[in-house]
């Protein structure tokens, strides 16, 4: 790489780093302290292959003037966990709505071949869905209570059931990155064909907006939450096949851990989407205007910490 590109590739990195050491913005120790291992990271490489250049001599400055102050500051905060959700997780995930975007695109796109597929080919809910369920549910609609199905366990062991379902799920499409993201695509591509198939379903019984406002209820966060997942595995993916600036080992471990954060992000999301389906989705009789407030508020709410407040954040911490 031309020395001119790889200035032009960091220089957003150096400039927040560089800021941060000058106490212009606020970063949280562990944030700085993993760009300064970037920045190291960078000060080699430059070592390497542009010696004696200004690069090289930018570079070892701020490393310089990095050392003492991260090994004064870097203490472990008695409100880590406050500071994780508020700012290390959110800072760190604004670097990764590239693979978001690509797993959100993933999930719409095959839960669209899931309601194509099941509008033209008569057999194909069924062989989704599996039979058992498909006669359950129209014996339900005969019956004249087609969401039934969410009634017919206890709240809570329907609510702690759901919820390690989905975090299984959700570990499978992080761990399969691994296979060079093809894995964490083949996972998203069957749930997102099962729910196209199941929604359709539905609607060819004259009942999408019955089962729409009662699924979303708990869907809105459950679906987000796996795509949130299925974008950890793409981060994992990433670092195996694309390692920038950094040897492939350090590129692979720093994918497994943006990984893992990004997974430890999902787990109270997971936990309420299970609650909402044991405690609330059953609730069938419930009005449309509450059931519509509750999937806005779910949405607003996904859409804020995984979206809108990584941006806000990293905008307040680079003025």
């Amino acid at each position: 790489m031309r020395e001119a590109a790889f200035v032009k590739q960091n220089k957003d990195k150096w400039a927040t780093f560089e800021s941060a050491l000058s106490n212009r913005t606020k970063i949280a120790p562990d944030v700085l302290s993993d760009l300064y291992i970037e920045i190291t990271d960078h000060l080699s490489y430059a070592k390497t292959f542009y010696p004696k250049s200004n690069t090289e001599a930018y570079l070892n400055s701020l490393a310089s003037q990095a050392h003492q102050k991260i090994y004064k500051t870097k203490k472990e905060s008695k409100n880590r966990i406050i500071s994780f959700w508020k700012t290390e997780f959110p800072t760190l995930f604004f670097h990764h709505q590239r693979e978001l975007l690509i797993a959100f695109l993933v999930f719409v796109f095959f839960t669209s071949v899931g309601v194509f597929s099941s509008a033209n080919e008569g057999n194909f809910v069924r062989s989704i869905l599996g039979d058992g369920y498909v006669n359950m549910t129209l014996e339900n609609i005969e019956n004249n209570d087609p969401m039934a199905v969410y009634k017919q366990m206890g709240e809570f062991n329907m609510s702690l059931g759901i919820t390690i379902n989905n975090i299984r799920v959700a570990l499978l499409a992080f761990a399969f990155g691994i296979l060079f993201g093809i894995g964490t695509l083949y996972i998203m591509m069957s749930n997102a064909i099962m729910l196209g198939s199941f929604q359709y379903f539905f609607y060819d019984k004259g009942l999408f907006w019955e089962s729409a406002r009662t699924i979303w209820i708990h869907g809105t966060i459950e679906i987000s939450v796996i795509i949130v997942a299925g974008c950890a595995g793409l981060v994992l993916a990433n670092g195996m096949l694309f390692p920038g600036t950094y040897s492939r080992l350090e590129s692979f471990r720093r994918g497994v851990i943006n990984g893992l954060k990004i997974m430890l992000s999902t787990v109270p999301f997971f936990i309420v989407a299970g609650f909402l389906e044991g405690f609330v989705t059953r609730h069938t009789e419930m009005p449309d205007w509450l059931a519509i407030l509750i999937i806005a508020a779910s949405l607003a709410l996904i859409l804020f910490y995984y979206v809108i407040y990584p941006r806000q954040l990293h905008k307040k911490t680079t003025l």
